[in-house]
C-alpha cells in the first residue's frame, strides 16, 4: 500500500479540474494528417457525418445502399487515418526504395484499372443507356482482388509509414474500398436475390471477398488481433464444417456462395451495421459534440465538486464521472484513457495502492457501457435484434445500472475506511456553488432523456441532444461557431471508425451463425444442459458470452454474444428481455474478465502497474456485476417486470446483498474489520440476499447479525 496522504493537503498545490478529459488521443497507429491531405480527410469526414445526419433526419438512402456507402465510407476515411502498425513520430518520411517502388507501380496501375473500368460500367449504363461490356467487370474484380491483397500485405512488410502522410498502399485500400461499394450498387437488384444462392459469379465472389478482407484489416488495425481470431475461427467453422463431429457437422458452402451471403442483409449489411449506421454515428457524433462545447470537463468537475472530499473522493469521482461518459462513448478503455488520466494519479495520492486505482477506473468506465438511456450503444443493438421497444429497454436497465454502480461505491468506500483514508482538501476542487450555478450544461441528457419518454424517434432524440449541446456551448466561454462545428462532425466520423469497423467485423461471425445454423445447434446443447440443470445452463451461457466478448469493444462483443447464446436462453424458456439482458452484461463485462481485460490493461498504462494485476484488482471491484444477471433469472422485478411492491422489495434484498457482499471481498464490515471466518460468513449471507425469497433474506439478514454481534463482543473485549 502506497502512504496515505491526509486531506490536508498543501492547498498551494495545483487546483484539480478537469480540462479537455473528454478529448480524444491519438491512436497508437492514428496518423495526424496535415496539410492539403489532412484538409481533405479533414472534410471528407465532416461529409461522411453530414451525409448519416442529413440521411437519418431529412432524406432517407434506399436501405442497402445506405448501408453500403456506410461501410465503405467508413473503411476509405479508417485506411487514411490508422496506419496497419504503430507509428514512430519522430521519424521523418523516407523516400520509396526500388523494392517499395517495384511493388507499388503494379498495384496503382492495377487499382487505376479497376476503378476506371467500374467508372465506366456506370457512365455506361446511367449516360449511353448501354450495359458495359461482358469481359470489363470479371476483369475489374480480378485486378480489384490481386492488388488489394498484395496493398494489404505491402502494408504488414513496411511498417514504418510516415505520421504526416498516407502510406501508398493504403491510399490503394481507400480505392479497393470505394471500387466495392461502387460494384455492390450496380447489381444491387440482382444482388439482393443472387448473393447466397448458386446463381452468384465468380465476379460477385471476388468483390466480396475483397470487402471481407478489407473490413478484417482495419478490424484488426484498430482492435487488435482478439476479434480478427475469433472471425479466423468462424471463417474456418463455415468450410470445415462437413468434417467435424456432432453437433458442429454442416454440409459446408461453396467459396462463391459464402463470400456473397455474407455480404447481404444476413451478415455484414445485417443487424450491426443498421446499428453502426445510425444509432452509434448519431450518438458517437453526439458525444464529440459535448467534447467540443466541454460539457464532457463539466461532468468530471461535478463530480470533483460533489464527491471530491468524501472518504476516498477521487475513486468515488471516478465512479460517478466515468459512469457519465462511458455511457456516451461507446468503449470501456477508451473511457479509462479519457477520465483515468485525471483520476488514477488523484486516487493514488489520497492512499489508494496503484493497483486499486487502476481496477477501480476500470470497473467504473466499463459500467458506464450499462447505464441508460445511451448504455454505450449497446441499448440500440439490442432494440433492433429483439424488437422490444427502445424505451422498455432502457428503463428495464435502470436498477441493474444503479446496483451496479452501488457495488463499485460501496467497495471504494469500504477500502478507504480499511486503510484510514481521507478526500481531497477543499482548496483544491472545484466549488460546488458555481458548479450548480451552470447545472444548465446537463441540458443535453436531460432533452435527451425527455424527448425519447415523450415518444419521440431514438434518432430525432439523439439530433435535438446535439443541437442542444452546440446551443448550450452559447453559455459557456467555447462558443461553438462553424469551426468548432465542423470539428465536432470531423471528430464524430474519427471516433465512430473503431466502432463501423468492430460492426461490419461483428457482422462476418453473424452471418456464419445464420448460414450454418450452429447458433440453433447450441441453443439444442443449452437445453440439453438445462435438464440437468437450469443454473448450469446459465452459467455455461455466461462463460461463452464472456469468451466471446473478450478483446471486443461492447457493441460487437453483445452482437456476436447474442447470436450465439440468447437463443438458446429463450428456448430454454428465459423471456427475450431477460436473455438479452444476461448476455448484454456478460459480454460488457468480459472488458474487465482476465486474461483479456482491455479496460485493465490501458488503466494498468495509467498507474503503471502489472497488466493481469490490474485486470485481477477490476474483476474484484465488479465483482457484484457478474451476479445480477443471475438475480434477473430469479427476479424478474429487477428490469421493472412486476408491481411496485415487488420491485421495492427486490432492490432493497439486493441493495443489503451487494453491501454484505462488499463487505465480504474488502474485509470491512459496519465495527471494522472482519476476519476470514467472518468474511465467510458475509459471503454466505451476501448470496442468500441477492437469491431473494423470504426465506433466504432471512436467513442472510440472521448471518450479517450474527457477524455484527461478534463484533461487538470483541469490540468490547478489547475496551
Amino acid at each position: 500500500m502506497t502512504e496515505k496522504t491526509p486531506a490536508s493537503i498543501d492547498a498551494a498545490e495545483e487546483k484539480i479540474g478537469a480540462e479537455g478529459v473528454s478529448d480524444v488521443p491519438l491512436g497508437h497507429n492514428e496518423r495526424d494528417l496535415t496539410g492539403v491531405v489532412g484538409k481533405i480527410i479533414f472534410f471528407a469526414c465532416v461529409f461522411y457525418t453530414g451525409l448519416h445526419l442529413y440521411a437519418l433526419n431529412i432524406s432517407p438512402i434506399e436501405t442497402w445502399t445506405f448501408r453500403i456507402i456506410h461501410v465503405a465510407g467508413g473503411l476509405a476515411v479508417g485506411f487514411a487515418l490508422i496506419a496497419a502498425y504503430t507509428l514512430d513520430r519522430q521519424k521523418e518520411p523516407q523516400p520509396l526504395n526500388a523494392i517499395q517502388w517495384a511493388a507499388m507501380l503494379p498495384i496503382a496501375l492495377a487499382m487505376l484499372f479497376a476503378g476506371a473500368g467500374i467508372t465506366y460500367a456506370w457512365i455506361s449504363r446511367e449516360w449511353m443507356d448501354q450495359m458495359p461490356p461482358a469481359w470489363l467487370l470479371p476483369q475489374v474484380a480480378w485486378a480489384l482482388a490481386i492488388s488489394s491483397s498484395a496493398a494489404i500485405v505491402a502494408g504488414w512488410i513496411w511498417k514504418s509509414g510516415g505520421n504526416r502522410r498516407i502510406f501508398w498502399g493504403d491510399l490503394a485500400l481507400m480505392a479497393a474500398a470505394i471500387i466495392v461499394a461502387a460494384y455492390l450498387i450496380f447489381v444491387l437488384q440482382r444482388w439482393r436475390f443472387a448473393a447466397g444462392t448458386p446463381m452468384v459469379s465468380q465476379t460477385d465472389f471476388l468483390v466480396a471477398f475483397t470487402g471481407v478482407m478489407l473490413i478484417m484489416e482495419l478490424t484488426r488495425r484498430v482492435a487488435g488481433l482478439a476479434l480478427i481470431v475469433i472471425t479466423g475461427v468462424f471463417l474456418i467453422y463455415a468450410f470445415a464444417g462437413p468434417y467435424l463431429p456432432g453437433i458442429l457437422e454442416h454440409r459446408g458452402y461453396s467459396m462463391e456462395r459464402f463470400f456473397t451471403y455474407i455480404y447481404t442483409d444476413n451478415g455484414i449489411l445485417g443487424p450491426t451495421t443498421a446499428v453502426s449506421s445510425t444509432y452509434i454515428i448519431l450518438f458517437i457524433t453526439f458525444a464529440a459534440f459535448l467534447q467540443a462545447s466541454r460539457v464532457g470537463d463539466y461532468f468530471v468537475n461535478f463530480a470533483f465538486a460533489a464527491a471530491g472530499r468524501a472518504r476516498g473522493g477521487p475513486a468515488k469521482v471516478a465512479v460517478f464521472a466515468s459512469g457519465l461518459m462511458g455511457m456516451i462513448n461507446g468503449t470501456s478503455a477508451g473511457n479509462v484513457v479519457a477520465t483515468g488520466s485525471l483520476t488514477i494519479p488523484l486516487m493514488k495520492k489520497v492512499g489508494y495502492h496503484p493497483r486499486s486505482a487502476g481496477g477501480i477506473e476500470a470497473a467504473a468506465s466499463t459500467g458506464g457501457q450499462i447505464v441508460p438511456p445511451i448504455m454505450g450503444a449497446g441499448a440500440f443493438i439490442m432494440a433492433e435484434i429483439t424488437g422490444i421497444p427502445y424505451t422498455e429497454i432502457a428503463i428495464a436497465a435502470l436498477i441493474p445500472a444503479a446496483l451496479y454502480f452501488l457495488s463499485i461505491y460501496l467497495m471504494v468506500d469500504l477500502e478507504a475506511r480499511r486503510e484510514g483514508m481521507s478526500g481531497l482538501s477543499r482548496d483544491q476542487l472545484p466549488v460546488f456553488s458555481k458548479m450548480v450555478k451552470q447545472i444548465y450544461l446537463f441540458l443535453p441528457i436531460i432533452i435527451l432523456i425527455s424527448t425519447l419518454f415523450m415518444g419521440y424517434s431514438v434518432i430525432r432524440a439523439g439530433t435535438y441532444a446535439m443541437i442542444s449541446a452546440a446551443v448550450v456551448s452559447w453559455l459557456t466561454p467555447y462558443r461553438m461557431g462553424i469551426r468548432e462545428l465542423l470539428d465536432a462532425l470531423s471528430l464524430g466520423t474519427r471516433m465512430a471508425i473503431p466502432l463501423i469497423a468492430v460492426c461490419a467485423c461483428a457482422g462476418i461471425i453473424v452471418g456464419v451463425i445464420s448460414l450454418t445454423g450452429v447458433g440453433a445447434r447450441f441453443a439444442s446443447m443449452l437445453l440439453g444442459i438445462a435438464d440437468a440443470s437450469q443454473i448450469l445452463a446459465l452459467f455455461f451461457a455466461m462463460c461463452i458470452s464472456i469468451l466471446l466478448g473478450m478483446g471486443m469493444p461492447t457493441t460487437a462483443a453483445y452482437a456476436v454474444a447474442a447470436s450465439v447464446v440468447a437463443p438458446g436462453l429463450q428456448q430454454i424458456g428465459i423471456p427475450p428481455l431477460v436473455a438479452h439482458f444476461f448476455v448484454f452484461y456478460y459480454a460488457v463485462l468480459s472488458a474487465i474478465t482476465p486474461p483479456v481485460a482491455l479496460a485493465g490493461y490501458a488503466a494498468a498504462a495509467i498507474s503503471g502497474t502489472d497488466p493481469l494485476k490490474t485486470a485481477m484488482t477490476s474483476f474484484k471491484f465488479g465483482l457484484a456485476a457478474f451476479i445480477v444477471p443471475f438475480m434477473f433469472f430469479y427476479s424478474p422485478a429487477l428490469l421493472m417486470d412486476g408491481t411496485w411492491t415487488e420491485i421495492l422489495s427486490v432492490v432493497i434484498s439486493a441493495s443489503v446483498g451487494i453491501y454484505l457482499l462488499a463487505a465480504s471481498i474488502q474485509g470491512y464490515f459496519l465495527k471494522g474489520h472482519v476476519n476470514l471466518v467472518q468474511r465467510v460468513i458475509l459471503l454466505i449471507a451476501a448470496i442468500s440476499m441477492i437469491a431473494g425469497g423470504l426465506v433466504t433474506d432471512a436467513i442472510g439478514l440472521g448471518l450479517s447479525a450474527v457477524v455484527l454481534a461478534w463484533q461487538l463482543a470483541i469490540n468490547k473485549a478489547k475496551a
